[in-house]
C-alpha cells in the first residue's frame, strides 16, 4: 500500500480596511457577510479546491466556513494583533493557486462591501 499527501497550492488573500474606529467589529460583519455566500465563493476560487480544502494541512473544509484568530486552519483569518489592537487585516484563505485574481478580489469586495 502506497499512502502520498499532495499539498496543492493555494492563496491566501489580505484584506486590510482602514484603520477606523470600531474596526475590528467592521472586521467580523465582513467576515459573517463571507460566510453567508461561501458556497458562491468556493464556486469562484479556482479548480481542484476540494482536493486542497480538506480540512487537513492547515485548511478548513470546502463545504464548512469558519474563522479564527490566528488559526491557520480557518477559511478566514484574523490577525493577532488585529484583535489585540481592534484594527488591521484578515485573510481568505480559500482560493486556489488558479483562481482568478479579479474575479476573487471582486466577490470579496462585493461580499464585504456592496452588500
Amino acid at each position: 500500500m502506497e499512502v502520498r499527501i499532495t499539498e496543492i497550492a493555494g492563496v491566501v488573500v489580505s484584506f486590510d480596511p482602514k484603520p477606523i474606529p470600531g474596526g475590528y467589529e467592521i472586521i467580523k460583519k465582513a467576515i459573517e457577510k463571507l460566510g453567508l455566500r461561501h458556497s458562491e465563493h468556493i464556486a469562484a476560487y479556482g479548480e481542484g479546491n476540494e482536493r486542497r480544502l480538506t480540512g487537513h494541512h492547515e485548511t478548513a473544509n470546502i463545504n464548512t466556513f469558519k474563522w479564527g484568530v490566528a488559526n491557520r486552519g480557518a477559511s478566514v483569518r484574523v490577525g493577532r494583533d488585529t484583535e489585540k489592537e481592534g484594527k488591521g487585516y484578515f485573510e481568505d484563505r480559500r482560493p486556489a493557486s488558479n483562481m482568478d485574481p479579479y474575479v476573487v478580489t471582486s466577490m470579496i469586495a462585493e461580499t464585504t462591501i456592496l452588500l
